[in-house]
């Protein structure tokens, strides 16, 4: 029985997260007790990955709304969107993050007439909802996505997209569990991902706990892997995907579809159909969040850059949609004309 690794889970009137942070080296728990410690835990990446952010948010809102029900009912609604705003804020570019808050704000609404203890309580089934919901679509996500995964093959990924980045079980690093509980004798190459190391830090931690054969390599390595025919396959995550399939991920995708249109190797993005933006026409459309100078001046307190120079820390970059060879949903694999087949995923 593989172990999957939980990001969150409400408890005891509190969230707790698992603080990614301090991984490999400590396991400890984030507690969030109020809808400010959980824009904190966002925004600092305590949480990472766009489905767990989501379902943070989600549960964000809850406690919220738990903090205002003590208000009058004509003050409550008006705080709410005041926390729903500040949460929204937190993060700049995954779009799951607002497709949660939505989907709680239109529970909100419907549930107006209600007394507050009762909205309370439907927002709290929503949240749970969300977290329930995301095991799920991961695991049909992984389902779909093994089909691509042949026997034996090498396969390389950026960032991290497993139980740490969503609930639980995780949509790139789905599919590659979902390959390796089919004994197909797998074998995985893990950017470390800079700045934050969470190919090198989280993705290693996961593949090691399961007993998944992985291979750290810095981020640069990966050109001679796939030039020297190393690679079968790329699967990486994703933070937004514009409606023509153009796709926002972790700083150093792009890179990567770019080496492998150009030696033929397949490039696959695995991502919930909550991720992708339908009312964004192309990637450009999509904001690119760029963070603190200190990700990328220091490791873990240690300076590595002088004093004065400037740093540019984007966290994304965008692949363009002709560089992609399908995107594994829960409900398929969706290859071009990209625009034509996510379109359909609205209908289903």
């Amino acid at each position: 029985m593989l172990v999957i690794f939980k990001s969150l889970e409400f408890k005891e009137g509190k969230l707790f997260l698992i603080d990614q942070r301090k991984l490999p080296g400590e396991k400890e728990y984030f507690l969030c007790h109020t809808y400010q410690d959980v824009e904190y835990a966002i925004a600092r990446m305590v949480v990472r990955g766009a489905p767990a952010i989501g379902a943070t948010a989600a549960y964000g809102l809850y406690l919220a709304a738990k903090e205002f029900q003590k208000h009058a009912k004509r003050d409550f609604f008006p705080k709410m969107r005041e926390a729903s705003y500040m949460l929204r804020k937190s993060r700049a570019t995954a779009v799951s993050l607002a497709w949660a808050l939505k989907r709680m704000e239109r529970i909100t609404e419907e549930e107006q007439d209600k007394e507050l203890p009762e909205i309370v309580k439907r927002l709290k089934e929503e949240a749970d909802k969300i977290a329930r919901e995301d095991i799920e679509i991961n695991r049909s996500i992984g389902r779909y996505g093994r089909e691509l995964v042949a026997e034996g093959a090498v396969i390389l990924t950026h960032c991290n997209t497993g139980g740490l980045a969503t609930v639980g079980y995780g949509t790139a690093l789905g599919v590659i569990r979902a390959a390796y509980e089919r004994d197909k004798k797998i074998h995985v190459y893990a950017n470390e991902t800079r700045p934050w190391l969470q190919g090198a830090r989280l993705t290693a931690f996961e593949l090691r706990e399961e007993g998944i054969p992985v291979t750290v390599i810095i981020d640069s390595v990966a050109a001679t892997l796939i030039r020297d025919g190393k690679i079968d396959l790329i699967i990486v995550g994703a933070d937004r995907i514009a409606s023509n399939g153009d796709t926002a991920n972790k700083i150093g995708t792009f890179m990567l579809s770019e080496l492998a249109k150009n030696y033929h190797v397949p490039f696959y993005v695995a991502a919930p159909v909550s991720t992708i933006d339908f009312e964004l026409d192309n990637g450009s459309e999509i904001e690119i969040e760029e963070r603190a100078p200190e990700e990328v001046t220091h490791i873990q307190s240690i300076q590595i850059v002088p004093d004065g120079v400037d740093v540019y820390n984007p966290a994304f970059d965008l692949t363009p949609h002709e560089n992609i060879d399908g995107i594994i949903t829960e409900k398929g694999i969706i290859r071009a004309p990209y625009k034509e087949g996510l379109a359909s995923l609205k209908q289903i």
